[in-house]
């Protein structure tokens, strides 16, 4: 499986091609990779939501909007990693110094399974637990479930398109914690339901070590899942979250006991839930709903509405609640409506 790397990986950590002179000076076979790296177009990778409403731009790689073509809900598999290639080079030329960083993440891959696999037995791997190792068991399992990689794609822009501070696909794969995060826990959860629980349960200790993220890898995770800044985020063994769904930091979806079976929330597609919130027990939050930050949910929630405080009430009441006219995972609007539950002023 680490053919799928153009040399071994260990062969690759002898013979790097890209050391740096201590000297300062850069290396001479850096400087042609990263010569050849630079593109033929000058326009960059801006902060701007991608949008099929978006005007597209006629002199560079039509890669950034042919992400978002899907055919039966599979996302273009080539075209975002041509996206993520590109903008690994326009990196490399602003910014020399990173050649190497991007050549052994992105660039030396020829398939975002590849890179991903490797960037996450990077991340995860200890003194006990090899990278080699942990590369072959993530290449093996993503490669046999491609769904899998339907859902990371789906992923990729999902922070793309929500979280103002994600500049790039490429920024978004390397650097943001919660989207590795998730898609180690896709990886742990293909183990689990094989079987191979304690393997499954090593990698979420690992996860929860690395990433300060603890999901259970029998927790069920849609596509399209945003889990922003993501540090305390805690989702239980029978939790269920849909597609489409954005999460805050310190966001708990547990049990409310010590009781077995079934004792997690289900979150239902486009939900936003806001940080420091703590959903209960088995409940539900119906599709498109918004918990506000810092709530302590420990009821069922309709569809559509926004429930807040501790415990949590919804807006407008329980027998008329104001009903959101937009999917609040998307427009990430944590504030509408705070004058129908609150008159505090500063």
């Amino acid at each position: 499986m680490a053919a799928c790397i153009h040399s071994s990986r260990t062969e690759t950590a002898q013979t790097n091609p890209l050391s740096h002179d201590p000297n300062g000076q850069i290396d001479e076979r850096i400087y042609k990779f990263a010569k050849s790296c630079r593109p033929d177009f000058s326009d960059h990778a801006s902060c701007v939501p991608i949008s099929q409403n978006r005007q597209k731009s006629t002199n560079s790689i039509t890669a950034v909007d042919s992400v978002e073509n899907e055919v039966d809900g599979v996302v273009d598999a080539v075209d975002v990693w041509l996206k993520m290639q590109e903008e690994a080079r326009n990196d490399v030329e602003q910014e020399p110094i990173l050649s190497s960083y991007y050549y052994t993440l992105v660039l030396v891959h020829d398939s975002l399974e590849s890179a991903l696999s490797n960037h996450l037995s990077n991340k995860l791997s200890s003194s006990g637990l090899p990278s080699n190792t942990l590369f072959d068991l993530f290449m093996g399992v993503v490669s046999d479930d491609k769904e899998i990689m339907n859902c990371v794609r789906y992923d990729l822009r999902a922070v793309r398109e929500r979280d103002p501070a994600c500049i790039s696909f490429v920024h978004c794969f390397l650097n943001f914690k919660g989207f590795l995060a998730c898609q180690a826990h896709r990886i742990a959860h293909r183990l689990w339901s094989q079987g191979r629980k304690t393997l499954a349960l090593l990698i979420q200790n690992r996860v929860s070590e690395v990433f300060a993220v603890d999901i259970h890898p029998g927790a069920k995770i849609g596509r399209g899942i945003l889990l922003d800044h993501a540090t305390g985020v805690v989702i239980g063994e029978t939790a269920v979250i849909g597609n489409d769904v954005s999460i805050l930091h310190n966001v708990t979806l547990g049990g409310t006991g010590k009781e077995c079976g079934d004792r997690h929330p289900k979150i239902s597609d486009g939900v936003l839930i806001g940080a420091g919130t703590c959903i209960l027990g088995n409940i539900s939050v119906g599709e498109g709903a918004k918990i506000g930050a810092g709530s302590v949910v420990l009821k069922d929630v309709p569809a559509r509405t926004t429930a807040v405080g501790n415990p949590a009430r919804l807006i407008g009441g329980k027998q008329n609640p104001i009903m959101l006219d937009k999917i609040p995972s998307f427009t990430m609007d944590h504030t509408s409506h705070i004058s129908e539950w609150s008159d505090y002023v500063i």
